[in-house]
């Protein structure tokens, strides 16, 4: 990149308000990176030097029917966000508003990359043997085998490209490690991933107690199966943070040994905490999109607005969509409208 990345954020959607996601777009703008800022703008402000805000105090996030809403509400804020990225003026998307309408928005507007059958969110996980990419984790509610198929080479290009892993290891994620366990979904997909071991490392099936444990450095799964995952991992990571919170100060004993683990429970915390990931990836629009979590505090949205715009800079749209094409996993034929990956110079 020779120019100052520019990341459209919706200041919409997030639990705490716009106001916070407009703190994280001024802590972000003071790192370097430009960013237009859309949201209500009596509500956010001024941030300061480097925020552009667009003034969109219409949000969708709680739209029932989020493709029905983007296509009639151009007024709202992940709309026009959206549209900012589609025209060329912002090189990536940031949103923690509501999935779909994020998702749909990236589809109707930013568009796929020629070729994808469907983006999937790809999150991921710590693992101490590195992490673990998931996905889809809330995309697709409903998928096809192709569609799984595909997430797989998706899943394994973006570990290659961008997690530095040579040859990465591909599990479905099932209820039993076994071939003939899982939904016909999974027994469909595992067996055409099976016929592919020349193009990709498919070590079968994985269940959900091992997806932090370093047995696979991608796992494909459903959106619903994987978003449901992913927020019973959330929800034990920080009851584990409560619970060692809780023990440590909750006696004398405690308090002393607290202290002396002070250290490496920071470690740990910092380790397991959701928002040092900035959120997930969506994966297989012409341009990058990234969707922190509604419930991050400006810290978590400051990460996201980082890593969207690290992922321009590291070309990750155009290198993962590179690796799909070498592979042969893109749609020979693509009836829909798409674009091929392409960022600003």
């Amino acid at each position: 990149m020779t120019e100052t990345v520019t990341v459209a954020v919706d200041a919409n959607g997030c639990d705490h308000g716009p106001a916070e996601v407009a703190a994280a777009a001024a802590q972000a703008a003071a790192g370097g990176t430009r960013v237009l800022l859309f949201g209500p703008a009596a509500e956010i402000g001024g941030p300061g030097p480097g925020v552009e805000v667009v003034d969109a105090p219409v949000s969708i996030a709680k739209a029932p029917e989020p493709v029905s809403a983007v296509r009639s509400t151009p007024q709202a804020s992940i709309v026009q966000a959206a549209r900012a990225v589609a025209e060329g003026r912002a090189h990536a998307l940031v949103s923690g508003g509501s999935t779909g309408a994020v998702v749909a928005a990236g589809v109707l507007h930013v568009r796929r990359a020629r070729g994808i059958h469907r983006p999937a969110l790809a999150v991921p996980l710590p693992s101490p043997a590195g992490p673990t990419l998931l996905l889809d984790v809330g995309a697709n509610v409903e998928a096809r085998a192709a569609h799984l198929v595909q997430f797989a080479f998706l899943g394994a290009a973006f570990a290659r490209s961008v997690m530095g892993v040579a040859r990465p290891r591909v599990a479905l994620l099932s209820n039993g490690t076994e071939p003939g366990r899982g939904t016909p979904l999974t027994l469909e997909a595992g067996a055409v991933l099976g016929q592919r071991t020349e193009e990709l490392d498919f070590v079968g099936n994985l269940e959900a107690t091992e997806l932090t444990a370093g047995a696979a450095d991608v796992v494909v799964t459903d959106g619903f199966t994987g978003n449901v995952a992913l927020k019973a991992l959330e929800g034990a990571s920080q009851t584990v943070i409560g619970a060692v919170r809780d023990a440590a100060t909750g006696s004398l004993r405690g308090r002393a040994g607290g202290l002396l683990l002070r250290g490496a429970l920071g470690s740990f915390r910092r380790r397991i905490d959701p928002e040092r990931t900035g959120g997930a990836y969506l994966l297989g629009l012409s341009r990058l999109a990234v969707l922190p979590h509604g419930r991050f505090g400006r810290a978590g949205y400051a990460q996201a607005i980082a890593l969207a715009e690290r992922g321009v800079c590291e070309r990750v749209g155009e290198r993962t969509y590179a690796t799909l094409a070498a592979a042969g996993a893109l749609r020979v034929a693509a009836s829909e409208p798409a674009s091929s990956v392409a960022a600003p110079s």
